[in-house]
């Protein structure tokens, strides 16, 4: 096995592999155009592309692709070989500096919410200079932005880069005002941490709900589930282990900066995290993670799944977005120091997150927002629809001192009292954790806790990126027309802190009172995917994305139309998928049950054995059922024919919320009360019981 620091981003060409490759002047014209943001001139991107391919037919490569992240929320890429004719029926090995820098696949294929007809195919690829190419199954990856004819983004990245850039430049104008002058930039960072789930590739096979959908659609609760909580950080069984071992070696010969690994709480349940990095490759990193989660899980006999919610009665996956403001020479804004109160510049950005937070929450619900993770938000398992932050103890007590006016004093640290003399001592943290949090301070950094496992973190970091940008770019103008700064300074903190307090919370985001307590404060309380949608496309909205250049008017409304259409299409694959099963395997296996109970308690009858009460009321009770069940399949089946009458898509969600889900959960609860009565013989599906511990 190779050490880890040669396994370590071999299979990327990363800044050490140009260095050395590169000539000393096309290297510094690369790094130029990087750093400035620049036009890469072709005399340049052609000699990198030639080092480039030469270092990857070096790794066994024979193709390039143009990696992008289109609308669907995974990546894509098509494949050319290197391969080009020299006339004498040989080949020369080729790759230009215009192959490199853009590429040219169909617009029209992918979703674009009406931005692209059918007949209007042309579309481009073009080179993200900022995120490293990598070798992925013998192919040069080249991490690019996607974009129509016409210049529309067609793709996560490309509005992800205007956000990074749109913060950047009102951050900037920020720390110029306290006197930074060597700071040449502002980045957001990035750590996503990934829950999934592992269970057997064999159990997951016979399983049609998890292929088609990626959640159980039908199953009843097992005897037990994570009552005891005894998977929590438990020991790695051997197959596990075995398997994050080979993912964690995948992951870093990519660069990926593969860091914890633990089993989650519910049983199969499993968690891995990253290393902070910049937004952008965070990202690209993130959707390489995940899709290599079934490739290794694949080749271990097991399948891994990563919608939000796979079992129902168990705990959903998440993805903990952890954000971070830092300069390019490596100081973290959100870094509160040995005395926060004191910090001014901490407390401007603080405060600056807080009132975006408080005023853009219904964008921060849309950018969670999907059929799947309706699933998990409000759950005991994962933060409320209700949007709040958590700034614990500490914070909120300088926030109240700064609203009143009062002097504050510096919580003392104090030393960690376990009562066991032999153990060492540690300062105990002025601060805890809330996990119950939407979006919560946790030291130096923010964790937006509502996404979704199977989620793009593009989305969300989008928002969040854009909207903190409004709140610097809103002090910058009035600090910048200051005549006494730190007076005005000081106004300006205080202002926001009692304008935008109510975001707060530091209590039990999961308590009844709570949601009562927050319409009082008067938070929005979002509680699905329809309801949060048709936020995005309000004129506050959308003044807000085009004065930032994120979005044009036409870009959001493309992607409302696609994130609506995705919601309807996933409620209607899941509606078939349950009606094929039950018609296909549930039906028939309720049949066969009934036919041989009928044939014992006839047998019975015919031998004289007058105790059949066993067999009669067991054939009695799932008779019944399975007329109940053919009644709620009708009524699934007719409410899927009256979708086709509604055209409009925020009614046709509507539709497919009240009626088809609605529908499609009476069909599930008597499917779930069968499997507990027919025998195990005869019930076609795999349980719970067996799925969620399938891994020995």
């Amino acid at each position: 096995m190779k050490d880890i620091s040669e396994l370590f981003g071999s299979m990327v060409f990363n800044d050490a592999v140009m260095r050395a490759r590169l000539p000393k002047e096309i290297y510094k014209a690369l790094k130029k155009s990087v750093s400035r943001g620049t036009h890469l001139e072709l005399d340049v991107a052609n000699v990198v592309a030639n080092t480039m391919k030469d270092w990857a037919v070096e790794k066994g490569a024979t193709h390039f692709t143009h990696w992008f992240q289109p609308m669907t929320g995974i990546t894509a890429e098509k494949h050319d070989s290197f391969i080009s004719p020299c006339g004498d029926g040989k080949i020369l090995m080729e790759f230009s500096g215009k192959e490199l820098v853009r590429g040219e696949p169909d617009a029209s294929s992918f979703p674009s919410g009406g931005l692209r007809a059918t007949f209007e195919a042309r579309g481009y690829t073009v080179w993200d200079t900022t995120s490293y190419a990598f070798i992925k199954d013998g192919t040069l990856c080249i991490p690019t932005a996607f974009c129509s004819y016409s210049g529309e983004a067609l793709d996560k990245k490309t509005p992800l880069l205007r956000s990074m850039e749109a913060l950047d430049k009102q951050a900037m104008r920020v720390l110029r005002l306290f006197g930074n002058k060597t700071a040449r930039s502002v980045i957001t960072t990035v750590g996503p941490e990934q829950e999934y789930f592992l269970i057997d590739k064999e159990m997951y096979l016979k399983r049609p709900d998890l292929i088609y959908t990626g959640r159980t659609l039908f199953g009843a609760r097992p005897p037990k589930g994570q009552e005891l909580d005894d998977h929590y950080f438990g020991s790695l069984k051997p197959r596990v282990s075995a398997f994050m071992k080979e993912l964690e070696d995948e992951l870093w010969k990519l660069g990926v900066y593969a860091k914890t690994k633990h089993n989650e709480v519910a049983p199969a349940q499993h968690e891995i995290a990253p290393v902070f990095s910049t937004t952008n490759i965070a990202a690209d990193h993130n959707q390489l993670t995940m899709e290599l989660l079934k490739i290794v899980a694949n080749r271990h006999g097991l399948a891994c799944l990563i919608h939000e919610k796979p079992f129902a009665g168990v705990n959903g996956s998440g993805k903990h977005n952890n954000w971070s403001i830092s300069t390019d020479t490596g100081v973290n804004l959100l870094e509160p120091g040995e005395t926060p109160f004191e910090n001014a510049q901490f407390l401007l950005f603080l405060v600056a997150v807080i009132k975006a937070v408080d005023d853009y929450q219904d964008l921060l619900r849309v950018s969670v927002a999907s059929a799947g993770n309706d699933h998990r938000l409000g759950a005991n398992e994962a933060p409320p629809a209700i949007v709040s932050m958590f700034l614990g103890e500490e914070l909120t007590d300088i926030m109240d001192a700064i609203e009143s006016g009062a002097d504050y004093k510096n919580k003392e640290k104090l030393q960690m009292e376990i009562g066991v003399n032999v153990l060492p001592h540690f300062p105990k943290d002025t601060t805890d954790r809330n996990r119950t949090s939407p979006f919560a301070f946790t030291g130096n950094k923010f964790e937006f806790r509502m996404l979704g496992s199977v989620f793009s973190v593009s989305g969300p970091n989008i928002v969040l990126n854009t909207i903190v940008a409004e709140s610097l770019r809103q002090f910058a103008d009035i600090l910048e027309k200051s005549a006494d700064f730190k007076t005005d300074l000081a106004a300006l903190i205080k202002k926001t802190v009692c304008e935008h307090k109510r975001i707060i919370f530091n209590g039990n985001n999961y308590a009844e009172e709570w949601v009562t307590e927050a319409q009082k404060r008067g938070l929005s309380n979002l509680k699905t995917t329809v309801d949060a949608l048709p936020e995005f496309i309000t004129e506050k909205s959308i003044e807000l994305f085009s004065l930032h250049h994120i979005f044009t008017k036409q870009e959001i409304h493309s992607r409302y139309e696609i994130l609506m259409e995705g919601y309807c299409k996933t409620l209607h694959i899941e509606a078939l998928t349950m009606t094929n099963m039950v018609k296909a395997q549930i039906i028939p296996a309720c049949v066969d049950y009934q036919n041989d109970l009928a044939k014992l308690l006839k047998r019975k009858k015919e031998c004289g054995d007058y105790d059949v009460s066993l067999e009669d009321n067991l054939l009695k009770n799932v008779s019944r059922l399975s007329g109940c069940l053919l009644k709620k399949l009708t009524v699934l089946d007719d409410v899927l024919l009256e979708t086709k009458e509604t055209q409009e898509v925020l009614e046709q969600a509507l539709f497919y919320r009240d009626k088809v889900y609605s529908a499609m959960s009476e069909l599930r609860a008597v499917a779930d009360e069968l499997e507990t009565l027919v025998s195990a013989k005869h019930w076609p599906l795999p349980t719970y019981a067996e799925l969620l511990y399938s891994v020995v």
